[in-house]
């Protein structure tokens, strides 16, 4: 073979090489891709209004890109008034129907009615007594029937999740306390939970047990800091433990608060500490985590979008929550998925923790919600 043959030769095999690798890399990228719809069923959002129609942005949300939920409120932070989504029984179960109808996949339909004063479904039912309003916890008997008619309730309302009960112990440092709180002794806090979580279990509701691993009791959801270090011990967990010992428990919500004693830096929901290491690693927790909502002044005043989304995913939250509720942004979830395509495509983000978040999120609406969501079709 003469020097020009050799020469065209090499050429030929590295081309091949070259050629071959590329289309290794494209398929590996291609592999490893996610789609927009995909990425939607890990967000859940908040939007205004008593209905919808096909027009509507959160239908925009549903049918274009997917999103794996909506949360509905009572009270308007904005505008400071009630009535965003929830008028009436007939109204909200006209609503919730629609919701379902537009929805390719079943979709979470959530509400936070965790006895505080603005939990959502007091408005309709203004006389049913709020279980955790005054400083005496009722009997188990009261507990009982108020969590049943609840629980009864969102049946007939079409909604499927409910973002409760709260675990955080009440250890009070002020004379403010948080209406939602049960207990400052975690045995009393598991006893109650046990209970409201039996009456859900009943109507096979999805209960998101919050918010791990604590707020202070003093915490406002308008106040843009929190640091629960100085009361935070051990035996915040022991709620979490025995309940996840005793019983099912699908999702969990997390807390923004800052806990130095598990992460000095990031908040709960950022900390790959708190959720990847000892929610998950050191008690076991196999199910899906909430957010808590994204938009709370305690996130959105100290940090952007971006960093949300890649703090969060890469700490272990598989449901991101964007309530719409203390700023408004019809768009939200169409940046929240783009900002997580760029994440992926930058390697800021790997791709398993996408896979395993999606895989949790398609358990838990095979197990749970798509049940729940045929009754309205």
């Amino acid at each position: 073979m003469n020097k020009r043959s050799l020469l065209i030769s090499g050429f030929i095999a590295l081309t091949f090489i070259i050629t071959n690798s590329c289309t290794e890399a494209t398929k590996e990228k291609k592999e490893t891709a996610f789609t927009d719809k995909q990425l939607g069923q890990m967000l859940v959002i908040g939007f205004k209004g008593s209905s919808i129609h096909a027009e509507s942005p959160i239908v925009q949300d549903i049918k274009q890109r997917n999103i794996g939920g909506m949360i509905l409120y009572n009270y308007d932070h904005l505008g400071d008034s009630i009535g965003r989504n929830i008028e009436s029984p007939d109204q909200l179960l006209k609503l919730n129907s629609a919701l379902v109808g537009y929805s390719m996949n079943p979709p979470i339909i959530a509400i936070g009615q965790d006895g505080s004063k603005e939990s959502p479904l007091y408005n309709l039912y203004p006389d049913w007594k709020r279980i955790f309003s005054n400083p005496i916890l009722p009997d188990s008997l009261e507990i009982v029937e108020i969590a049943r008619k609840f629980a009864q309730e969102f049946m007939v309302l079409g909604l499927n999740t409910n973002l409760h009960p709260r675990l955080d112990l009440n250890i009070k440092t002020t004379n403010a306390s948080s209406p939602g709180l049960i207990s400052s002794d975690p045995q009393k806090v598991v006893s109650t939970s046990k209970i409201i979580l039996d009456e859900y279990d009943t109507e096979k509701l999805l209960s998101v047990p919050k918010y791990f691993p604590g707020y202070t009791p003093d915490y406002d959801q308008a106040d843009s800091v929190n640091d629960i270090t100085a009361i935070w011990s051990d035996d915040f967990l022991i709620p979490y433990k025995e309940l996840f010992q005793s019983r099912t428990i699908r999702a969990i919500q997390t807390s923004h608060s800052l806990n130095g004693n598990i992460d000095p830096k990031w908040p709960g929901t950022f900390s790959s500490h708190t959720i990847n290491e000892l929610l998950r690693d050191s008690l076991g927790f196999g199910g899906v985590v909430f957010s808590d909502d994204l938009q709370k002044p305690i996130i959105s005043t100290h940090y952007n979008l971006e960093t949300v989304i890649e703090r969060s995913i890469n700490a272990g939250v598989d449901i991101l929550v964007f309530g719409n509720n203390f700023e408004y942004d019809e768009d939200i979830a169409k940046k929240a998925i783009a900002t997580m395509q760029k994440l992926l495509d930058e390697g800021k983000i790997k791709p398993e923790m996408i896979e395993a978040a999606l895989a949790r999120v398609d358990k838990l609406k095979q197990d749970v919600i798509a049940e729940l969501c045929t009754c309205l079709n």
